[in-house]
């Protein structure tokens, strides 16, 4: 369905404009208003956006979803299709009350502004966190058990959607896709650093081979949500929530196998124990903080490398979601799109 304007909420980061430019491309929208604190970010995504952004199809309006006020920025006409893409996600890197705040508050904001424009379709990117890590695999039928803010403030967000879409079930449609660890052109987060670390002769095993990671490439999220919108309308009681990873979720071993492969390179890999590796990690972390420097050996990374997030797509496959990548296909795919990262 042809959409004469999209307004992306959280859309100058990683996966909005992969977003706005499939949604253009596709011919889904006309016009895309990314709204959001921070510019776009020419640096990372100029090579595809710079175009739209020239030609007008897309647009930037600085918007804050914790402050109901800066909505006044966005257009009094509204918008006929509403991504709220808008969180504070990563961990480590924020206190305990940023995650509600940015990410409940931020959600009725979005869902108050879709009311007041009366735009009746709405897709929220919520997260797999809410499940918590698993070893035993879980589907969208699995009850939640969110153990961080940031699971559980999203568990929090998807109820205030729903709550948005359930007020007029004849005309509003709802979108809700719980992502694995996206990963892609310009990610820069945990599979850059992976593929760095392996490439680099950094990475170690922990005893983590057999680690399961549900990740997702970003061209393929993009894709699902696409087939989501058209899928939504028809779907029961106009909402439909899927897990968006692949099938099946790769472990640890895979990822590292395949980066090797289309990297065109060989690499021992050394097991180290868990254990020294996680102490090693404070030390490092504490000797980082004192003169300033980034670096990839946090405790809380090293502890979620040997903890799975065993979680499957059950709705793309019982509706018949094809796949455009494996995980293979979408490094190669990555590579070639932005060759940077696998430096």
């Amino acid at each position: 369905m042809k959409h004469s304007r999209c307004v992306i909420f959280g859309g100058t980061g990683f996966i909005g404009s992969h977003l706005a430019r499939l949604l253009l491309n596709k011919g889904y929208c006309s016009q895309i208003i990314l709204a959001d604190i921070v510019k776009p970010d020419l640096q990372r995504f100029g090579y595809f956006l710079t175009d739209f952004i020239e030609s007008g199809e897309v647009s930037y309006i600085p918007c804050d979803v914790r402050d109901i006020l800066s909505f006044d920025n966005l257009p009094d006409s509204g918008a006929q299709l509403i991504i709220n893409l808008a969180a504070v996600h990563r961990e480590p890197g924020h206190l305990a009350y940023e995650y509600y705040e940015t990410n409940i508050l931020g959600a009725e904001n979005v869902c108050d502004w879709a009311e007041r424009v009366e735009c009746e379709k709405v897709v929220f990117t919520s997260s797999i966190a809410p499940y918590g890590p698993c070893e035993d695999g879980k589907d969208e039928e699995s009850i939640p058990c969110p153990e961080t803010p940031y699971g559980s403030s999203k568990l929090a967000a998807e109820k205030i959607h729903i709550g948005w879409q359930k007020t007029d079930l004849t005309t509003r449609n709802l979108v809700i896709v719980r992502p694995g660890v996206v990963f892609g052109p310009g990610e820069g987060g945990n599979v850059t650093r992976l593929v760095r670390a392996v490439l680099g002769r950094y990475f170690f095993h922990m005893g983590n081979k057999g680690t399961v990671k549900a990740g997702i490439y970003v061209k393929e999220l993009c894709y699902s949500i696409l087939w989501a919108l058209d899928n939504v309308e028809n779907s029961e009681g106009g909402w439909l929530l899927y897990n968006a990873t692949m099938r099946p979720a790769p472990s640890v071993e895979e990822y590292v196998n395949s980066i090797c492969k289309v990297a065109s390179v060989k690499r021992y890999i050394l097991s180290v124990p868990y254990f020294l590796l996680y102490s090693i990690s404070f030390l490092i972390e504490a000797v980082a903080r004192v003169f300033g420097i980034q670096q990839p050996f946090s405790p809380v990374r090293i502890k979620k490398l040997v903890r799975s997030n065993n979680i499957h797509a059950k709705v793309l496959s019982d509706l018949g979601y094809k796949y455009q990548f494996s995980l293979e296909s979408a490094f190669i795919d990555w590579k070639a799109d932005h060759p940077k990262d696998w430096t």
